[in-house]
């Protein structure tokens, strides 16, 4: 039994990611419990990393349908994307998340320059965005991070795990050109003073479905997919 298998079959085996250093701790604690050769009880994340690497240049020899990838909470199998039309018909009542481009847009100034306040969005988007922001709270994409150290406390928002998940990176740094764009300034809001209607989470708010409630852009602008990570 070597490495390679073993960190094969825990990733099969888990339902949800797996650090390279909890696979190694698995390894390790179980090599020595039952007396396994010395190797393994000795295996580091390295070794662990290595392994992964190892299964999928085999994977990709192969042809096969999978791959191990690294998200943020760590390393699980993938179905490759050339097999996403296929594996959704396992699920036919899960239809793709869509967003409209002015929650996309609000998304990507969340994302790139986050944690940002309300009216440092509005800023730059030039219009409100209580509705789209709502929207994006409720699909999971961006979550309350805190409060900003200005008058009125405002609320300070950032994107959640899922978002992470949902575009297949580990962190916000794997975006394209982050760096970049992190440094690019932005319009500076009038007032950071928050309204006292602003001061508690966003909850559900009736809205229809399809509208992120955004002032200043067309409402039946054709939507854009959002398409998750196979």
């Amino acid at each position: 039994m070597t490495l390679n298998q073993i960190v094969e079959a825990l990733l099969f085996a888990s339902q949800d990611p797996l650090t390279a250093k909890a696979l190694a701790k698995i390894v390790r604690d179980v090599a020595t419990r039952e007396g396994a050769e010395k190797g393994l009880q000795d295996t580091t994340v390295k070794d662990v990393e290595t392994a992964i690497a190892e299964l999928n240049d085999t994977y990709e020899k192969d042809g096969v349908a999978f791959a191990a990838d690294e998200r943020s909470r760590g390393w699980k199998l993938y179905t490759r994307a050339d097999y996403g039309e296929y594996v959704r018909e396992l699920f036919p009542a899960q239809k793709p998340s869509r967003l409209s481009p002015p929650a996309l847009e609000t998304l990507a100034i969340i994302a790139y320059r986050q944690p940002l306040t309300k009216a440092a969005i509005e800023a730059v988007r030039g219009v409100a965005v209580d509705g789209v922001l709502h929207t994006l709270i409720e699909r999971g994409l961006v979550q309350i991070g805190g409060r900003a150290d200005l008058p009125g406390r405002p609320l300070l928002y950032e994107t959640s795990p899922i978002f992470l998940e949902h575009f297949g990176i580990k962190g916000v740094d794997d975006l394209p050109n982050s760096a970049e764009l992190r440094q690019v300034e932005l319009p500076q809001p009038e007032a950071e003073i928050e309204p006292v209607a602003e001061q508690l989470p966003l909850t559900g708010v009736g809205e229809e479905a399809g509208d992120d409630g955004d002032d200043g852009t067309a409402a039946d602008a054709e939507e854009a997919q959002l398409e998750p990570a196979t």
